[in-house]
């Protein structure tokens, strides 16, 4: 059984909008669990009525993505432990701004159920509303570059390719997206969840790192595909997003590099951020500008509170040279090199 878990702010329509389709589309695989982050739109009460089928989780304030799923998973593991849920073998994180497709769980269970090796997986993902592209947030599986940048099989940067079916072969990845996450509860649980300090992006990829490091493989399965809107709580440009993009960045870097590699990805990246602080206020974009230094100010802060991780992580590593983080530098291939599609890097 699949614990399917869609965590929820005040996201009363989006849920009326998509949850049909994951509720027709997993039974018999998978239950249906909706952990609500403190809501006060009325997004409980419509959930009891319109879909009884469906669990419901309260939570009694806004956790925010990364420890919202934490809360949620350890109150399923301890109702697991009193028998009063089934038991679970795989979790999976899924946005509430998704669609999914007939038959979408059976290729995710069957590999994990064939590779116990493999920790976590997640499906292919499209564009909700451009339906033959793929979409930002994860397209056909994640990787990163030496610098910290992360992309997929299908997106670089902001450009995201036709899927024709050039990405549709099964392969390991550096990090499965939040938006559709499978894995297993024994992995989430040992190796520390998502680190709730992010409160929301890039928490998934550093938790990724921590499970590829630590020997065990996460895959991107196209033959499940699912359709994102992306953007739903903060578009693209929001100087909100753009600070907790770069804070939470540095951050992995700093919780998970090597220490031969630690000193010289950061002093590249005092200079690639401040290249896209400039870039941001030639166009007059002083909120993203002042959001990217404020993110450099407090990630430099809290860097201390974050030693007992790096040092536990890079106990626990057995694997240094981690095969799907790429050598290269993206920006240089992208922005000067002109490559500007995974197939090209």
């Amino acid at each position: 059984m699949i614990a399917i878990v869609i965590l929820n702010w005040n996201g009363k329509q989006m849920l009326r909008q998509f949850l049909p389709s994951v509720v027709a589309h997993s039974a018999g695989e998978g239950e249906v669990i909706v952990a609500d982050n403190g809501s006060d739109d009325g997004s409980a009460e419509m959930l009891r009525e319109e879909f009884p089928t469906v669990r419901l989780l309260c939570l009694e304030q806004n956790f925010g993505f990364a420890e919202g799923y934490n809360v949620a998973f350890e109150r399923l593991r301890q109702l697991m432990e009193r028998g009063e849920t089934p038991r679970y073998d795989y979790y999976l994180l899924l946005n509430s701004d998704v669609e999914t497709t007939s038959g979408w769980l059976v290729p995710l269970r069957e590999y994990m159920d064939a590779h116990p090796d493999c920790a976590a997986c997640q499906p292919k993902i499209r564009a909700c509303y451009a339906r033959e592209r793929f979409e930002y947030a994860g397209a056909s599986g994640g990787y990163m570059d030496r610098d910290g940048y992360p992309f997929c099989r299908g997106r670089v940067f902001a450009l995201a390719e036709e899927d024709r079916g050039q990405y549709d072969d099964v392969a390991d990845i550096f990090w499965a997206t939040g938006a559709a996450l499978m894995v297993r509860p024994e992995d989430w649980h040992g190796n520390g969840a998502l680190d709730g300090r992010f409160f929301a992006h890039n928490e998934e990829i550093d938790f990724c790192w921590r499970l590829r490091a630590r020997g065990r493989r996460v895959v991107c399965i196209p033959q499940s595909v699912v359709f994102h809107v992306g953007g739903g709580t903060l578009p693209q440009d929001n100087p909100r997003k753009t600070y907790l993009n770069f804070r939470n960045n540095l951050t992995m870097l700093f919780k998970n590099l090597p220490d031969a590699q630690l000193r010289s990805v950061m002093r590249r990246r005092t200079l690639l951020d401040w290249v896209a602080a400039l870039q941001f206020l030639a166009k007059g974009d002083v909120a993203n500008m002042k959001a990217i230094m404020r993110a450099r100010r407090d990630f430099k802060a809290w860097r201390k509170d974050f030693e007992a991780d790096r040092q536990e992580n890079l106990a626990r590593t057995t694997v240094n040279d981690i095969p799907e983080i790429r050598h290269l530098s993206l920006i240089w291939n992208y922005y000067v090199r002109g490559r500007k599609r995974f197939s090209e890097l």
